[in-house]
């Protein structure tokens, strides 16, 4: 009786050594782009938050009797009687800008936080028309400085004179984020 080995040959060991070499060339540079993939489309949630955000403190304004134009500070609403003509959003007090949220408080009643995302210092004057709140993805695209890319930015409501008459603009937001600022 004639004993039989049973195992690889070294030519079928080559030949899927070699296909698993070609698959992995192909695959490995669909992945690399992948974390900028991830950090565009938490840029793009973020954006998404911001407007939502900003819109339901809005309306909440409006339905508590203010002016669609009102700008208060967030000291002066929390000292506002009644408690109830208050606007709170996610437990903050807000402060408003012609009609809606002030940058100083946009990002926390968006349920936008660290270490989740990474908040530079709000710019401008908290209070008038002007400040704006960027917000990064991580502290390695901080969005300050020279690296002003992958972020999404949070411009306050601002009045605007059109033709004698002053209307206010709502709140401008800019996307920076693509595959290629976010490398």
């Amino acid at each position: 009786m004639t004993q039989r080995q049973t195992g690889f040959t070294l030519i079928e060991l080559v030949i899927v050594i070699t296909i698993l070499g070609i698959l992995a060339a192909v695959a490995l540079p669909k992945f690399t782009g992948l974390q900028a993939d991830a950090r565009v489309a938490k840029m793009n949630g973020a954006l998404a938050s911001l407007k939502a955000a900003s819109a339901m403190a809005h309306a909440q304004l409006l339905a508590r009797g203010f002016s669609a134009t009102e700008t208060i500070t967030q000291a002066d609403m929390q000292n506002l009687q009644p408690a109830s003509k208050r606007v709170v959003v996610e437990g903050t007090v807000l402060g408003f800008v012609n009609g809606y949220p002030a940058a100083a408080q946009i990002a926390e009643i968006a349920g936008i936080q660290p270490p989740d995302y990474f908040l530079p210092a709000v710019t401008g004057a908290s209070s008038t028309a002007g400040a704006s709140q960027r917000i990064a993805p991580d502290a390695d695209h901080d969005g300050s400085g020279t690296n002003l890319n992958c972020t999404v930015i949070y411009l306050e409501a601002q009045v605007v004179s059109i033709a004698g008459a002053s209307q206010v603009v709502p709140p401008q937001y800019v996307n920076n984020a693509s595959l290629t600022n976010c490398q």
